[in-house]
């Protein structure tokens, strides 16, 4: 009996050895990622597909504006596996340029996946929903009483690019008062707004705030969504996925001036957004009109880089398959 003690000991150590008593340590993997918020209804998706391939990796979604989602990488050091925004200019803008802790570049290359384009989003209950087209909603969002809702210039690309909108608006519809009526006169400070050649910039001021009723700004294009369900605000400009897959009302923009299309690319540089917080001033405060690209990155800091450029492959070809709404068009 005395021998007892010491085969229970054997054998708990054997069992600690082998982690075969106890079930073994099987915590999933994390692979954390951080995409565009008019991405999050399709990264459910992607996330249910990846993890019932992977049953070993639990894959955390957290979406933000594309900008603030390469600040988690660049500014506040997050150990993030993959890095997915809304203007694919953001990743070598920001991320191509050295870390402040290590050798090499934050990432040093990104894949291409989607498109999508800018429209005016609204509900039943929205003022003059009976009214609204294609046609005339520039002059619905300029009256006084509509509420209108962008995400904030500064973090977000869907913010920057409703002021390029509304500025290429002008020069399509002959109508220099179009920005002004609708969002720059009730941004405070008011962005300044110049000529450089036939391009028109606009330079924002570091801290960009509402003013008044009539514009509302929230961090990202997705928390506008909640805005215009309770009627805090009338119409937001919205991506036609996120509209599309929210059951969201929505006016399409002539292609001219929605962002989507290569072939309008030399007229929608004409208009160009210069980003005011000091913090992006040497990495590419200029954001230039564009057609809308969706990119993904793994950057170097990646934890798990095998699996997070597994779970990006994974992710772009899913995305190439065109799910249909909610999802943004295939390149």
């Amino acid at each position: 009996m005395r021998g007892l003690p010491l085969m229970l000991l054997l054998l708990a150590a054997a069992c600690v050895l082998t982690a075969g008593c106890t079930g073994g340590d099987d915590a999933p993997t994390t692979l954390r990622v951080v995409p565009a918020g008019s991405l999050l209804l399709p990264m459910e998706e992607v996330e249910a597909g990846f993890e019932a391939s992977h049953p070993g990796v639990d894959v955390q979604i957290e979406g933000h504006g594309s900008i603030q989602c390469v600040r988690q990488v660049t500014d506040l050091h997050r150990a993030i596996d993959v890095v997915v925004v809304a203007d694919e200019a953001l990743i070598p803008d920001m991320m191509y340029r050295p870390m402040e802790e290590g050798e090499g570049n934050y990432t040093d290359s990104y894949t291409t996946f989607a498109t999508n384009q800018v429209v005016v989003a609204y509900t039943n209950h929205s003022l003059y929903a009976d009214e609204i087209s294609s046609k005339n909603w520039h002059e619905v969002l300029a009256r006084p009483d509509v509420v209108v809702g962008i995400s904030n210039p500064m973090l977000d690309a869907a913010g920057y690019r409703s002021l390029m909108v509304t500025t290429l608006a002008e020069d399509y519809y002959d109508n220099d008062t179009i920005y002004d009526a609708i969002l720059g006169d009730y941004l405070n400070p008011a962005p300044e707004v110049s000529q450089d050649g036939d391009a028109t910039v606009i330079t924002l001021p570091e801290v960009l705030k509402a003013e008044g009723e009539k514009v509302r700004v929230r961090d990202g294009s997705i928390y506008l969504l909640s805005l215009l369900d309770a009627g805090g605000v009338d119409y937001a400009f919205e991506y036609l996925s996120v509209a599309e897959g929210h059951g969201l009302n929505y006016v399409t923009l002539p292609t001219e001036i929605d962002l989507s299309a290569a072939a309008y690319a030399d007229d929608y540089k004409k208009a160009v957004v210069k980003l005011g917080f000091q913090r992006f001033g040497s990495i590419g405060s200029e954001r230039i009109g564009n057609p809308i690209v969706y990119a993904a990155t793994v950057p170097n800091t990646a934890p798990h880089p095998d699996l997070a450029h597994e779970f990006m492959d994974y992710m772009v070809a899913e995305f190439s398959e065109g799910h249909g709404e909610g999802w943004p068009s295939p390149l």
